[in-house]
C-alpha cells in the first residue's frame, strides 16, 4: 500500500520524505489557506516547492466547478509538473472532466467520493486515483470501512485499474483496515503514520536493551 500524506505544510512532508516510506502527497483548498498560502502564483510555486521535496505523486484541486473551468485549471495545474495529478470533485462535470484528462493521458484523483456508485462512475471514466472519505463517514456514523470494501469488490470483479486512494485517514487503525481491505493508497496526517512506529513493548525492549549494553562497557 502507498502512504501519502494529506498536508499542504512542507516541514511535514520533509519529515514524512526523510522517514524513506512516503510515496507522494494529497492536498486541497482548504489545507493550502491553513498554511496561509493565498493567490494564483504562490498556490503554484507552493505546488512546485512539494514536487520538489517528494518522488511520487501531488494530487493538486481544482477550484471550479463547471466543466470548462476544471478544463482550464486542470490543464495548467498539469503542465506544471509531470508528478501532478489533477484532483477533480465527484459531480457530473467533475466526471466528464475526469474522461477528458483520461482521454488526453492526464492523471486524475477524483474527490469526495462516499458511495459505491461514485467510485464506479469514477473508474468507468478512466480515473488514476479514487479518494473515498474515511473519516467523514464515520463522523456520520456511517462505516467507512465498508465503503473501501464495496469499492474494492467492485474494481477486482471489473479489473478496473483506478487506484483506491483512502482519503480523510484519521489514525492508525484507519491505515491498518485500509491496508488489510486491500487499498491501494492511504493519505492522511503525519500524525497518523508516525503512530506505526509505536508499540509500548518496543520502547520497553528498547529501554533494556540500552541499559543491558551499559553494563557491557562498550
Amino acid at each position: 500500500m502507498k502512504f501519502f500524506i494529506d498536508t499542504a505544510n512542507l516541514q511535514d512532508i520533509e519529515e514524512a520524505q526523510a522517514l524513506g516510506v512516503l510515496d507522494g502527497v494529497t492536498t486541497n483548498p482548504s489545507l493550502m489557506a491553513k498554511e496561509g498560502i493565498t493567490g494564483k502564483e504562490n498556490i503554484l510555486n507552493h505546488y512546485l516547492a512539494i514536487c520538489n521535496i517528494v518522488d511520487g505523486d501531488v494530487s493538486a484541486e481544482v477550484i471550479s466547478t463547471d466543466f470548462g473551468g476544471m478544463i482550464r485549471e486542470g490543464e495548467e495545474l498539469a503542465a506544471l509538473h509531470p508528478q501532478i495529478v489533477v484532483k477533480l470533485p465527484m459531480i457530473g462535470d467533475g466526471v466528464k472532466a475526469c474522461k477528458y484528462f483520461s482521454s488526453k493521458g492526464i492523471r486524475t484523483n477524483v474527490t469526495l467520493v462516499f458511495s459505491a456508485g461514485q467510485a464506479l462512475l469514477a473508474a468507468k471514466a478512466g480515473a488514476t486515483y479514487v479518494s473515498p472519505f474515511l473519516g467523514r463517514l464515520d463522523d456520520v456514523s456511517t462505516d467507512g470501512m465498508h465503503l473501501i470494501s464495496e469499492i474494492r469488490e467492485i474494481y477486482d470483479n471489473y479489473n478496473y485499474q483506478t487506484q483506491i486512494l483512502s482519503a480523510s485517514v484519521r489514525h492508525t487503525m484507519h491505515i491498518i483496515n485500509c491496508a488489510k481491505i486491500g487499498s491501494d493508497v492511504m493519505t492522511g496526517p503525519l500524525s497518523a503514520i508516525k503512530g506505526l512506529l509505536k508499540h509500548p513493548l518496543t520502547d520497553i525492549g528498547l529501554k533494556q536493551f540500552v541499559e543491558d549494553a551499559k553494563k557491557m562497557n562498550l
